[in-house]
């Protein structure tokens, strides 16, 4: 399976509510981040819960770094169990939650 289809996958597994929740958002997988390349996946944006208006702003971004995973995680099921992991991990930033709750989760 492709990268890009585990974190398609990622994105599918989550609640119908969720899924209709995340709007004005860009994911893309890209090789690694210029300044850290162990970075798994990176949210940039304004968390929903700290948004105003923001009719015609820029969408908020996920960038999901492709090799600093498939290094870190050869085996398939690993590697796919992390993808979905890092992609929750960013979402829930978007959806306002900090890395202290995101550990209670067990997304960190």
């Amino acid at each position: 399976m492709r990268f890009e289809a585990h974190v398609e996958r990622a994105l599918e597994s989550l609640p119908p509510e969720l899924q209709a929740a995340v709007r004005n958002l860009e994911i893309s997988v890209e090789d690694e981040h210029p300044d850290d390349p162990d970075l798994f996946g990176l949210y940039e944006g304004v968390p929903l819960p700290d948004r105003g208006d923001w009719a015609g702003s820029l969408p908020d971004r996920i960038r999901i770094f492709r090799l600093p995973l498939v290094e870190s995680f050869p085996n398939p099921e690993e590697l796919e169990n992390e993808i979905r992991i890092t992609v929750l991990h960013e979402l829930a930033h978007y959806f306002g939650l900090d890395e202290d709750r995101l550990d209670e989760l067990g997304y960190s």
